[in-house]
């Protein structure tokens, strides 16, 4: 029976996602029209309307005047709330925000921003993924944000679902909601190895002694300032003469460069699993304030040091042999 329904209905769902996706096309910014705003009785409308039949079959089998009134009256606060719950949705602007990295079997969370350019204030306003949802109010000509988590199982790409905006505001018997593609997307680094060994040694022929921190013995000269880099470092007074902002360059004894080898790892171990020693001896380099490089089957990452190689290195290890328009 369920795979009569399923063949059943797999054709109907297909052309209903295809209305929806021509009807609400992606867009980092979408406001919310009149014909993309959809209104209908909520559960606890179907309720409310049971009741009132049932209250008005009492009216009429004992010829009550005051249970007319109260029927009447209750009904016409429904009719009411259609315009209010309608308009409480209407006109808002939704944005695509900020939208952060994070790792395997961690929650990835996506920014939403709302506008509200009208002199009323919107509110109870129910935004959803899936299941995962939040409610904030946005208040007359004033933004909200709000934050929406979703599990991240597995390294990659992990783009949100379509997103849902509802309301039953004022009195929950109807509901008004829409809907918005803003095309979000997070990358998932690979879950580093919960205890990984100690990081390896330089690699042959780069020179002796065991991989220490970048050098701070000797002043060295200035270069220009890179992302990444300590604020410790920063030459102040050379900012304070507008000679831009510039970073005192230090030579150790050791300073060594370290080589995260994908093929220097033992041959039995699996593709995710090499991924997660490699993530972890990544973070751990990145701690440790080394300058590191990473080799991988088709792609070279060369020895660099600070938050952009860091966020570099994870990114390749995220995507490596994932095809982009996967």
């Amino acid at each position: 029976m369920s795979a009569f329904l399923s063949t059943v209905l797999s054709p109907l769902t297909r052309r209903w996602q295809r209305w929806l996706q021509s009807r609400h096309p992606v867009a980092r910014v979408q406001k919310l029209t009149q014909q993309r705003v959809y209104i209908f009785l909520s559960r606890s409308g179907l309720a409310f309307c049971a009741m009132l039949l049932a209250m008005l079959g009492g009216a009429i089998n004992y010829d009550l005047a005051l249970a007319y009134l109260l029927v009447f009256l209750l009904a016409a606060m429904a009719v009411v709330s259609i315009f209010h719950t309608f308009r409480n949705l209407l006109g808002l602007q939704i944005a695509a925000g900020r939208v952060e990295p994070c790792f395997a079997g961690e929650a990835a969370r996506f920014e939403l921003l709302l506008e509200n350019g009208s002199t009323l204030a919107r509110q109870n306003i129910v935004l959803s993924y899936d299941a995962a949802q939040a409610e904030l109010d946005v208040p007359a000509q004033d933004a909200a944000r709000a934050w929406i988590s979703l599990p991240a199982a597995q390294r990659g790409w992990l783009s949100a679902p379509r997103l849902r905006i509802a309301s039953h505001w004022p009195l929950g018997v109807f509901q008004a909601w829409s809907y918005a593609y803003l095309g979000q997307r997070v990358l998932v680094y690979p879950r580093p190895e919960a205890e990984a060994p100690p990081l390896p040694g330089a690699a042959e022929g780069v020179g002796e002694g065991v991989v220490t921190a970048r050098g701070q013995d000797d002043f060295a000269g200035l270069r220009p300032f890179q992302r990444g880099d300590s604020p410790r470092h920063v030459a102040w007074k050379a900012a304070a003469r507008d000679e831009g902002l510039m970073v005192k360059e230090f030579h150790g004894e050791a300073s060594l460069a370290l080589w995260l080898d994908w093929d220097a790892l033992p041959p039995r171990m699996a593709q995710e699993e090499r991924l997660a020693r490699l993530c972890a001896w990544v973070l751990a380099a990145h701690a440790g304030g080394l300058s590191f490089g990473l080799s991988l089957p088709g792609q070279r990452l060369p020895p660099e040091h600070g938050d952009a190689q860091r966020d570099a290195c994870l990114a390749a290890l995220a995507l490596h042999g994932i095809r982009e328009d996967a």
